[in-house]
């Protein structure tokens, strides 16, 4: 199983980035999957997540209030790739952000990519 972040960078307040995760190994489709992020000085924090495909219908995605209506989680299945589409970044948003796969809970993290760095200047 691996996982394999992308599309990190440097972006100006209000600007926009996509994150990707290439997955594999596993079966990328029936799999809940989560992004997280740890802010400089901070500890792990949860920022979305997507269950299976057919867990909730069309409401199987989830986000922590900090980012909602700004960051969407998405899956390509048939690239095998988690994405997460940030928007309104703001300098706060500044952090690691780590993909992985998740157990019943969507913070219940099992396996992680190795982290992509997004930085937010102000």
């Amino acid at each position: 199983v691996q996982l394999v972040e992308s599309g990190g960078g440097s972006v100006q307040s209000g600007g926009s980035l996509r994150l990707s995760c290439a997955g594999s190994g596993f079966t990328f489709s029936s799999t809940p999957m989560s992004w997280a992020r740890q802010r400089p000085g901070k500890g792990l924090e949860w920022v979305s997540g997507i269950y299976g495909v057919g867990v909730y219908g069309d409401d199987n995605t989830r986000y922590a209030d900090s980012v909602k209506g700004r960051f969407t989680i998405s899956r390509d299945i048939d690239a095998n790739t988690l994405y997460m589409e940030m928007n309104s970044l703001k300098p706060e948003d500044t952090a690691v952000y780590y993909c992985a796969i998740v157990r019943e809970r969507l913070w219940d993290y099992a396996i992680w990519g190795q982290g992509t760095q997004v930085t937010v200047s102000s």
